[in-house]
């Protein structure tokens, strides 16, 4: 008998054995060896004292539902189909200290942190050896984008949260009948427990807390933690296995929404748009009168020599904080009807959930991820505790939304991607919205040179600025070089790349004053809308092309019905020369610093010096656009 035969019936018999019958009988429907061997070691590892395996059925998603309230993760709320979930008080982001890239010698990378495969290996199988006695195992299928299509990556998830296999039916598409009917299917797999809990049912051990990223094994492991960057292994766990197989393989896996902008004659434009945090990513997907399609991340690949993409996910799991009625009319009504969300990390009184920033009266006592709150309560180190956290969330499936794109989300071709948009808080460098020269142009001084400021900045003082190349460097698996290569790589195969435009929402005045409105941002979108179909002219300069004084007055009139002033367009498209001249030899130094950076990146710098320095000779330091009007 072959091996792999021997293999697969010792695997099945393990399976059966610890499992009953009808648990069993739903793997058994799956013919994949690796699967059974992946489960078979896992379990034995972990050693759960119940196995739950869920089909695609609406049946086995609300018994993981009730499981979650059973199990006390979560908390029904009084609006039917809204529950709570708390996580630890010190469990409440992402832990970049203890995930750890696995790398086969321990390589050091930039910006990433890393360690030998078989140390991480080791080290977190010991902490989760034996972890689940006394608990319910949860055994999930999803795929990462549109099922049976070139986008999708089949996944399968082991977790003993009912809170976090509950998240993960709202956020990625269910996906067992593509592993029955496929057989010896790849797949990325997750392993997640939360660990022991303490009273309030929170992650208990945050010492032992780890995230491993095995980019070999396509696997990830997280341990002692609940929450959901961490913990849901489709998301951001997910995301590093992807921006490597994307890297290998020619594609895209990119920290994006995807969103179409409503154009002249019921035209729709799709555009990817990457935001570092709290720079106006949601907010510009959600925009009312356009089209939603994902708010986090997209695949991006190459079909018949045209970009298309696709949503990852299903659901958003969205920051709460500063949702409001006015700013955010889309989110507020999803969060104010009755139907499927969890809350988590926000202040629950007499059932009610509330947040900061929402823009209603928030009670002064209630229950929130402290346990009991009242108005001024303090935590162990001093610090007053708000209300809800400043990273609490809500997760919420996207065909709730009544913005959504629902047949661009399901297209397995998905959808022809005409534009992509960079952005970041930046008070005193780029214009509000600016188109780069070319593909290359754009992925370097655009996407690969983005700066946000970590706090605004004040008068007299400068915001402090971070880094953070495509607004994935958190995400990052790969070299920088490694990855920047392929993103230049992928436009050339490309018949015609998608334009690349950089947006700046935060740009200030020299009183500290916005030069924008929050929704200017609309206008900017029709304007990119219009260039992608060669519509409009726009200026040259030295940082690519803006827009005429004119074109905008249009819009704006037509948006909004409201005048825009020439001063206005004066002080916002200035191009500031000694401030792009300062970002170019901050981002040279950046690059300067690692090995193996393409030699397109220095000639971009390089090249755009120079534009602005003639400019410089030319006009002086701060350039109105009218001048570049020849």
């Amino acid at each position: 008998m072959p091996l792999r035969k021997v293999i697969k019936m010792n695997d099945l018999e393990y399976l059966k054995s610890v499992m009953d019958e009808e648990q069993y009988e739903k793997l058994e429907k799956i013919d994949n060896p690796e699967l059974h061997h992946f489960l078979a070691e896992h379990i034995k590892l972990l050693k759960p004292s119940k196995i739950f395996v869920a089909n695609d059925s609406d049946e086995d998603e609300l018994y993981i539902r009730n499981r979650a309230i059973v199990y006390e993760e979560e908390r029904l709320l009084k609006t039917p189909g809204h529950t709570v979930h708390f996580d630890n008080y010190y469990d409440q982001a992402r832990d970049k200290e203890h995930t750890y890239i696995l790398t086969p010698h321990g390589e050091k990378l930039p910006y990433l942190n890393t360690m030998k495969r078989d140390d991480g290996l080791k080290e977190v199988l010991e902490i989760m050896d034996g972890i689940m006695q006394g608990k319910e195992l949860f055994i999930l299928f999803f795929s990462l984008g549109p099922k049976n299509s070139e986008f999708m990556v089949p996944s399968v998830q082991l977790t003993d949260s009912a809170y976090v296999a509950h998240s993960e039916f709202i956020l990625y598409r269910k996906a067992y009948d593509v592993f029955t009917q496929n057989p010896n299917l790849e797949f990325f797999k997750f392993v997640h427990s939360e660990g022991e809990l303490d009273e309030r049912k929170t992650s208990k051990n945050l010492d032992k807390r780890r995230i491993m990223i095995d980019l070999e094994g396509n696997i990830t492991y997280a341990v002692n933690t609940q929450y959901a960057g961490n913990t849901i292994g489709l998301k951001k766990p997910a995301f590093r296995l992807t921006i490597n197989k994307a890297v290998k393989e020619g594609w895209l896996s990119e920290h994006m929404f995807l969103m179409g902008v409503n154009g002249p004659n019921g035209r729709v434009t799709y555009f990817t748009g990457a935001f570092p945090s709290m720079c106006g990513k949601t907010s510009t997907c959600m925009l009312i009168g356009e089209r939603l399609v994902g708010d986090d991340l997209s695949f991006i690949r190459d079909i018949n020599g045209e970009a298309r993409a696709v949503n990852v996910e299903y659901g958003v799991f969205g920051i709460i904080q500063g949702v409001n009625k006015e700013d955010d009319p889309y989110i507020w009504q999803v969060l104010h009807t009755p139907q499927e969300i969890i809350f988590s990390n926000i202040l629950v009184h007499e059932g009610k959930p509330y947040w900061n920033d929402m823009g209603e009266e928030i009670p002064c006592k209630g229950e929130n991820h402290s346990g009991k709150w009242w108005c001024g309560k303090k935590d162990k180190e001093g610090n007053e505790i708000p209300p809800s956290h400043k990273n609490a969330r809500f997760t919420a499936r996207l065909i709730y939304f009544p913005n959504l794109d629902r047949e661009a989300l399901d297209s397995k071709d998905g959808v022809k991607l005409s534009g992509m948009i960079f952005g970041g808080r930046d008070s005193d460098t780029w214009p509000p919205v600016c188109e780069s020269f070319n593909w290359q142009h754009g992925v370097i001084m655009k996407g690969a040179s983005i700066e946000s400021e970590t706090t605004a900045a004040t008068l007299g003082k400068e915001g402090v600025r971070k880094f953070n190349i495509m607004s994935i460097l958190d995400f990052m698996s790969v070299h920088l070089g490694v990855y920047i290569e392929n993103y230049l790589k992928f436009g050339r195969k490309l018949k015609t790349p998608p334009k690349i435009f950089a947006v700046n929402y935060f740009l200030k005045d020299e009183n500290g004053n916005y030069l924008n409105s929050k929704l200017d941002k609309k206008v900017w979108l029709k304007w990119m809308d219009l260039r992608v179909h060669n519509e409009v002219d726009a200026i040259e300069t030295p940082i690519g092309y803006i827009p005429y004084y004119e074109d905008l007055a249009r819009l704006f009139k037509e948006v909004f019905n409201r005048e825009y002033k020439k001063e206005d367009y004066e002080k916002q498209f200035t191009i500031r020369v000694p401030n792009l001249l300062a970002k170019i030899e901050r981002i040279r130094k950046i690059y300067g610093s690692m090995d193996n950076i393409p030699k397109e990146l220095y000639e971009e710098l390089d090249a755009e010096e120079k534009r602005l320095k003639d400019a410089q000779k030319k006009y002086g330091d701060f350039i109105s656009p009218f001048q570049f009007i020849s």
